[in-house]
């Protein structure tokens, strides 16, 4: 049987992800809810909401049989709407960052840990083909101790997008920054400290902070982060470097991956010395949704602890340069 899902917002820049649940054997989408006026006429026009019925949120959350919410509304509203879900006893995809609120997060995550509740972060590289590499060859230990995290996550951005994003203190790192923090607090752990280093260089007139650097310290590891608003064909130059006192492991572009990796010794089917494996473009958002009804069926364990959304979180706004508060 199907699990249901409703998702509640169409303002978020990853809310075409609906397409996976809708073309997923293990999802059926009961509903959509938008209040923007402007935003619901935009999206019922649009052909990825097709024949799907919009309704408030108290109809969504109250439809029978209602399993997951995805939250995707504009970024303002994301922890009130994930605050209402977790209310409603509803599991929820919330999608990034996770608001500018760290106690109202760690209120959220504190209820849906009392409920046994869901929360999954829309992240986009988790389910990565060269990210799930990245993680067998940590958990085999094959690249020893890391020492060094380097990753670059950039592009440039409109002006109207700017504007937007000039409305949050983190700039670019909240914005976009944030895909590539889940994954070095996936490597590292929490850092012992973030430094951010913030500047605003485009010649708009706004207040967006488009190139910002972080430096995560670790005691026995150092991560530094890139995020910038400005850079041309930045997608290309999107990366992930892991070293290790084994091996390196380096997944360059992010979006549609080739790892390049190095080995002191021989280990499983991989040889000693430096090697390419090419992923290309994969289905993005796939592997979330069948990972989400595996956990909802109970057939396994969340990939990705309530702590360790908490710390990512708190070193996306660190990294930014952003009050905690």
């Amino acid at each position: 049987m199907k699990l249901k899902y409703g998702q509640i917002g169409v303002g978020h820049a990853h809310a075409n992800k609906i397409a996976v649940y809708r073309q997923s054997t293990d999802w059926e989408v009961v509903g959509v809810v938008e209040q923007d006026p402007e935003l619901r006429q935009r999206a019922e026009k649009d052909p990825l909401y097709r024949d799907l019925k919009f309704m408030t949120q108290e109809q969504l959350l109250n439809t029978p049989g209602l399993q997951v919410v995805g939250v995707e509304t504009q970024v303002r509203d994301l922890l009130k709407t994930a605050d209402d879900c977790i209310a409603a006893g509803k599991h929820i995809h919330l999608d990034k960052p996770a608001g500018a609120s760290l106690p109202h997060f760690k209120k959220i995550l504190d209820e849906a840990a009392r409920k046994h509740l869901v929360v999954q972060m829309g992240y986009m590289f988790r389910y990565s083909p060269a990210v799930l590499m990245l993680r067998e060859f940590l958990k085999n230990g094959w690249l020893g101790e890391p020492f060094e995290v380097h990753t670059v996550m950039s592009k440039v951005v409109p002006n109207d997008d700017r504007r937007k994003l000039a409305e949050f203190p983190g700039g670019i790192m909240f914005e976009l920054g944030c895909h590539v923090i889940d994954l070095v607090v996936g490597v590292l752990g929490k850092p012992d400290s973030v430094k951010s280093f913030a500047r605003k260089v485009g010649p708009q007139d706004d207040k967006l902070l488009d190139n910002i650097l972080a430096v995560f310290e670790y005691p026995r590891a150092i991560a530094s982060v890139k995020s910038s608003a400005v850079e041309i064909d930045g997608g290309d130059r999107r990366h992930f470097v892991v070293c290790g006192s084994e091996g390196t492991f380096h997944i360059q572009p992010l979006d549609a991956p080739s790892v390049r990796f190095t080995l002191n010794q021989p280990r499983g089917k991989h040889g000693k010395g430096y090697q390419e494996v090419r992923f290309g473009n994969y289905p993005r958002y796939v592997g979330d949704a069948a990972d989400l009804a595996k956990i909802i069926r109970h057939e396994k364990e969340p990939e990705f602890s309530y702590q360790h959304d908490l710390a990512v979180q708190e070193s996306v706004l660190k990294a930014s340069g952003a009050a905690i508060e």
